[in-house]
């Protein structure tokens, strides 16, 4: 009788999708923000704060954040499914990876909209 274990793993072209889709997000976002900052006269707190006082910029890091946020997920929960063998230790790893992303995610709203 074989005894499978399951992972929970759903390798293929959803995360190959993902990988691709937010690192494209990811780059356009860096482009932007390049953009501006060299187009602008001087860095000051003032033109920082009068930048992200626009909605769009604002929706556009959000957006930039989450795709991060998903792009760093995939990359590595696959390493983690890869390389750490103990299932309750990759379990472990899994949910404290995903604490630390969605952590990051919730401050960048709270630096966003406070």
């Amino acid at each position: 009788m074989v005894n499978r274990v399951i992972t929970g793993a759903h390798y293929g072209l959803r995360d190959w999708l993902a990988q691709r889709i937010t690192a494209v997000i990811m780059a356009v976002f860096s482009v932007i923000v390049v953009f501006v900052l060299l187009t602008a006269k001087s860095i000051t707190y003032g033109v920082w704060r009068d930048l992200f006082a626009q909605g769009w910029m604002r929706v556009a890091t959000l957006l930039f954040m989450v795709s991060l946020a998903w792009h760093a997920w995939v990359g590595v929960r696959d390493i983690l499914m890869d390389y750490v063998q103990p299932a309750g230790l990759r379990l472990s790893l899994q949910v404290g990876t995903l604490l630390v992303i969605a952590g990051y995610v919730g401050w960048t709203i709270q630096i966003l909209w406070r």
